[in-house]
């Protein structure tokens, strides 16, 4: 089984509100864009992660030390993809002059990082559970 840093997840989070947040509240959709590509970036290709680069830098400096678990950390890519596919969405409607369309998306992802943050309910991983279970169960196994 694979490890995942329950801490590097905190930081994720807190990053994702912090930044969402001032993309939406500064109306700058480039920047939840950019903050989407990261969290793509790092779904796909977690050694590439801008987001743990970040952490590795910072977390340690504000107290996040790594929390490291046997829990494999499928679900959360998972999940910090379909993050990062809403906020790439809020960007690209911010752009185009959908502002209040941009500013839902990006409060969807405020209120879903907070949700994890606060009660570890992770939607996203809850989603990929789902999509485990329906190919399991169409006979597509791995």
């Amino acid at each position: 089984m694979n490890k995942t840093d329950l801490n590097a997840l905190k930081f994720n989070q807190l990053t994702v509100v912090g930044v969402t947040a001032l993309a939406v509240l500064a109306s700058q959709p480039w920047l939840a864009g950019l903050l989407g590509a990261a969290m793509l970036i790092g779904a796909v290709r977690p050694a590439y992660s801008p987001m743990r680069a970040a952490y590795r830098a910072v977390g340690p400096r504000v107290g996040l030390n790594p929390d490291v678990v046997d829990e494999s950390p499928e679900a959360h890519q998972f999940a910090q993809g379909v993050g990062g596919v809403f906020l790439l969405a809020s960007a690209l409607s911010g752009l185009a002059g959908l502002g209040i369309l941009s500013a839902v998306l990006g409060l969807i992802v405020i209120a879903l990082a907070l949700l994890n943050l606060t009660t570890h309910i992770c939607v996203g991983c809850l989603m990929y559970f789902q999509w485990r279970m329906l190919r399991y169960r169409v006979g597509l196994r791995n």
